[in-house]
């Protein structure tokens, strides 16, 4: 038996505001199921962020159900779960998955975490913050018991795990139980292919490229998704790579030496089908930066979708930065700032705090301040009560600010 895994195709983004970007996501996705139905696989996984959003857009939702209803046509069902950009992290709320389970979308969830699929025991848990880690440790231990009574078995996550992925991740490798065949992961958006307990644990990657720091990986591994073959005592792992529809090209130019810099570039991307994003490093600038800026969009502005130039002046040096590598970002200094405290589950409740509100999602942040306080503070017969509120800044020019208020004895 075999079946296609894929994940983080992110429907619906809008990258750096282009909808020629958005419309290149919904392309390699059309591609991907494709390609899957000429797999001839029995079923597919995807492991979250089907979506950009909790809340997809229509031509989103369409993409998407597009290719569902192709496979339904196929024979092929697909089973999901929700990853952290499709998630809306409170009670009560459902993922943008569950629109489709009338058209056949299996959903993996909290409810119905389970399914079987001829003789294969599928189990998987939609994201969990790493403010939620003992309740996600807990359900991975309840799945694993289960696993034990099927010969095979596949777990399907969207978490990142130290050993893949340092920066802020929600698992360490030893908290993944060891007894199932393969282990469907999403959330990394490079390739990883790695022997792990009893079988193969494999993220597909993104299928396109949803920040340049991708690209080094991309062009070692290209993007796509996997085809796996259960059929023997260890799952055989293909990966399948797709075309992704735009290029982007990186280029270090010297102010000296503009002109040929730019006829090269020319030379390179003349015959492309879509217009490239233009990545440029312009070293020696001696004169304005915005009349070298306007040089380049002379010549290559009708020639490429996007210029992203980044000038170097004359004397200067630029320190390069290997993106793969770690980096301080905010989730460090955070975490540096509460040191003091000798607490790692505050920072880590800091860290999720901090990537809910920076996009303005009040209703996930209200739900795991809550989540928090009931889990550490509160009696088992009351619960916090919480409410958000604006505060009036003194320029009424400013944007308001929004803050969390609790009620209740923080002992």
């Amino acid at each position: 038996m075999k079946f296609a895994h894929l994940a983080d195709t992110h429907l619906g983004y809008r990258q750096y505001g282009l909808f020629e970007r958005e419309k290149d996501f919904y392309e390699v996705f059309e591609k991907v199921i494709d390609k899957i139905i000429e797999e001839n696989v029995d079923f597919v996984i995807h492991s979250g962020d089907l979506f950009e959003t909790a809340r997809p857009s229509p031509m989103a939702l369409l993409a998407f159900q597009k290719g569902l209803l192709k496979l339904k046509g196929a024979g092929i069902p697909m089973y999901a779960i929700a990853g952290n950009h499709d998630s809306v992290m409170r009670k009560g709320s459902i993922p943008p998955q569950v629109i489709f389970k009338k058209s056949g979308l299996k959903v993996i969830s909290t409810i119905n975490p389970t399914y079987m699929h001829g003789d294969i025991f599928i189990a998987g848990l939609p994201y969990y913050p790493a403010s939620h880690a003992k309740a996600l440790k807990s359900k991975l231990a309840e799945l694993s018991e289960k696993a034990t009574h099927h010969d095979k078995s596949i777990l399907v996550l969207h978490q990142g795990i130290d050993k893949y992925f340092s920066l802020s991740h929600e698992l360490e490798i030893g908290d993944i139980p060891d007894n199932f065949n393969y282990y469907a992961l999403g959330h990394i958006h490079k390739y990883i292919n790695d022997a792990y307990g009893n079988g193969r644990l494999v993220y597909p990657g993104s299928g396109e490229i949803w920040k340049t720091s991708e690209l080094e990986d991309y062009r070692q591994n290209g993007k796509g998704f996997v085809v796996v073959d259960m059929e023997g005592s260890k799952p055989v792992i293909k990966r399948v790579k797709i075309d992704i529809p735009r290029e982007f090209i990186e280029r270090k130019l010297d102010y000296n030496n503009l002109e040929s810099g730019i006829d090269g570039i020319k030379e390179t991307i003349k015959d492309f089908d879509k217009k490239p994003i233009l990545k440029l490093v312009i070293n020696n600038v001696e004169d304005d930066t915005r009349k070298v800026y306007e040089i380049i969009r002379q010549e290559l502005g009708d020639l490429s979708l996007m210029i992203r130039p980044t000038f170097v002046m004359a004397g200067e040096q630029m320190e390069l930065i290997n993106l793969n590598q770690d980096k301080i970002g905010p989730e460090q200094l955070i975490e540096k700032q509460l040191e003091g405290y000798g607490n790692s589950e505050v920072t880590t409740l800091a860290i999720d705090l901090y990537h809910y509100l920076s996009k303005d999602k009040m209703d996930e942040s209200h739900e795991l301040i809550s989540q928090y306080y009931n889990d550490h503070y509160s009696n088992d017969d009351k619960d916090v009560e919480f409410k958000t509120e604006e505060i009036q800044n003194d320029d009424s020019s400013e944007k308001n600010d929004t803050q969390i208020t609790f009620k209740g004895d923080l002992e």
